[in-house]
């Protein structure tokens, strides 16, 4: 007769680690910044079809979800950008002790957080959505 194994801990169970989370919002960034590009192809695309096609992708993108599409779309590219420049360092063999992951972690961010605020700001005062 065998003995009953008890069933492995769900993921209910488990506190997720931030350096998990932060891996997955690499990946999800990457993959939102990848699918977003058809938006980037068509306003580059209604720039040089005129006026009237840059008036109307204008009007798409300064909408309410536009607006939110684009805050999303920005933060999105700071964090792959600042979490790329923390794999960088991982590439030349520095930051694996568990204080400096969680410490360069919760810098990655703060600092796409900071960088979208910034960015947000200074495009609503210089005349954009």
């Amino acid at each position: 007769m065998q003995k009953e194994r008890p069933l492995s801990p769900h993921l209910q169970v488990y506190k997720p680690q931030l350096t998990a989370v932060l891996s997955i919002m690499h990946r999800g960034t990457g993959v939102f910044l990848a699918l977003s590009t058809p938006v980037l192809v068509y306003w580059l695309w209604s720039i040089s079809d005129g006026a009237d096609s840059y008036q109307q992708a204008q009007g798409y993108l300064s909408s309410f979800i536009g607006i939110l599409a684009l805050v999303a779309w920005t933060f999105s590219l700071f964090y792959h950008l600042c979490n790329g420049i923390r794999h960088l360092f991982w590439d030349v063999g520095q930051g694996y002790e568990i204080e400096s992951l969680y410490t360069s972690g919760k810098i990655v961010v703060a600092s796409a957080a900071v960088l979208t605020l910034v960015t947000v700001i200074v495009a609503s005062t210089q005349g954009g959505a």
